[in-house]
């Protein structure tokens, strides 16, 4: 696999470090208060600008969002250097803390993992998602030793960049359905979540659970902050934040509410040739003022 070809440095710049320790922040306060850390995820320069001019403390980016607006499928195929390119985009577009989407690592082993690491933190990022799913591997998942390896390794580098990352172990038992039954995936994600933590992980995702009692349980049983992914008919945030959740992302369902805009004004256009799909947009001025900002 290629390296990037973004430089990066030994030591992190205070910039970095100041971004760091106040998305770090952000996580303690929403544990303390019980007011989940809200991020909606981007996918490019200007949903990440949008989303920061929202009143965003933190961007997240999404992976398959940021695959599909590259033309390419979700599911560890954008590759590192693409992936970092956009990173540093989107970092650099915005005055707000940016944790990014890596799938796996965009690598077969813990050190080429630790090299995607130490180029997200070089592109300007501050927090990671590392996920344990194999996207065609033997099985659905890693094995837990071997994601904890993964994890150390990723935990290794921005400790030795002097960057306090935020390291968020996405654990993929409920979006694969892995286990026979829900005692046996619940059982499953939090023995993962304790190998994952024990590795070096500072909060622990767990997309596709949302049923309160589940998040509850999961909230419960983990040691580290719970982060759940939202959407049309989970909890709303209030809710997620009395049953213990700490974080709250969207993944890809911004770009795909985005995406079905484009095709839904396309179609009607091209067959009814009206435009009433257009109509709500944002002013050109508004638009054109927040993308100049430089």
């Amino acid at each position: 696999m290629t390296h990037t070809a973004i430089p990066h440095e030994p030591t992190a710049n205070s910039a970095l470090l100041a971004k760091a320790r106040a998305f770090r922040a952000l996580h303690d306060s929403a544990r303390q208060h019980g007011a989940p850390l809200v991020l909606p995820n981007a996918w490019d320069t200007a949903s990440a600008r949008l989303i920061e001019d929202a009143g965003a403390p933190a961007v997240a980016t999404t992976s398959a969002g940021a695959a599909w607006g590259l033309g390419t499928a979700d599911g560890d195929r954008l590759g590192r250097d693409r992936a970092l390119e956009l990173i540093a985009r989107i970092a650099a577009a915005v005055r707000v803390p940016v944790t990014a989407d890596i799938e796996g690592g965009y690598g077969d082993g813990p050190e080429e993992v630790a090299e995607t690491v130490r180029g997200v933190l070089a592109a300007g990022a501050v927090g990671v998602n590392i996920e344990d799913a194999t996207h065609g591997g033997a099985a659905p998942l890693r094995p837990a030793p071997e994601q904890a390896a993964r994890l150390a390794a990723a935990r290794r580098a921005a400790d030795a960049a002097g960057v306090p990352l935020f390291l968020n172990a996405r654990i993929d038992t409920y979006l694969t359905a892995a286990g026979p039954d829900e005692e046996a995936r619940l059982k499953d994600t939090l023995e993962r979540a304790s190998v994952y933590v024990e590795a070096g992980a500072d909060g622990i995702f767990v997309p596709g659970a949302v049923r309160p009692e589940t998040v509850r349980a999961l909230a419960e049983g983990i040691a580290a902050p719970l982060n759940v992914m939202a959407g049309p008919g989970a909890p709303s945030v209030a809710e997620l934040g009395a049953l213990g959740v700490a974080r709250v992302s969207v993944g890809a369902g911004i770009a795909q509410a985005a995406h079905a805009l484009v095709r839904e004004a396309a179609r009607e256009i091209l067959t009814a040739g009206t435009y009433a799909t257009l109509a709500g947009g944002l002013d050109y001025g508004e638009l054109n003022s927040l993308f100049g900002r430089g």
